[in-house]
């Protein structure tokens, strides 16, 4: 028998990186199990000055959440239910898409979070989690996602425009 779509969720994992080049995301598509559906990696964004200045706190969730998560979310070729990320200020991303975004807290940390003012997600969330719980370590594809940007960096991918 095979299975819908709709009870096999596809979950997506954002990481964005802040080093001195500026900041470089990952975009990891999985089925429930981490096998891979699909990769993508972001240009580096490097906020200048005057951004920094007139942006102010918000600058950070601006990069993260909608220049670099937004843009790998919709570029991406596979629908997700999910997306998990280990960047709070990527969490933002919630504001963007029609889907839960939760928080993987850091270890020792509190439970996984959604966006606050998305108290609503907390029911879908449950669910979908429920649905990997066993067969997926979320904190693991966050290991792949790094590893595949340094991969990339040698390669010279991410200096690409």
């Amino acid at each position: 028998m095979v299975q819908s779509t709709a009870t096999t969720p596809n979950l997506g994992f954002l990481t964005v990186l802040h080093e001195a080049g500026g900041y470089l995301g990952g975009y990891l598509v999985t089925n429930q199990w981490g096998r891979p559906l699909e990769f993508r990696l972001s240009t580096p964004v490097q906020p200048n000055r005057v951004q920094q200045i007139l942006y102010g706190e918000t600058l950070e969730p601006y990069i993260c959440a909608d220049l670099i998560g937004k843009t790998l979310v919709d570029k991406a070729g596979v629908a997700v239910q999910l997306v998990v990320t280990d960047t709070p200020a990527a969490l933002e991303l919630r504001h963007r898409v029609e889907f839960p975004v939760v928080l993987l807290p850091a270890p020792g940390d509190t439970p996984i979070r959604g966006h606050a003012r998305y108290p609503d997600d907390g029911p879908a969330i449950e669910r979908l989690l429920d649905q990997v719980k066993g067969s997926l370590d979320l904190a693991e594809p966050f290991a792949r996602i790094r590893e595949a940007l340094a991969e990339a960096r040698k390669m010279g991918v991410t200096n690409r425009a």
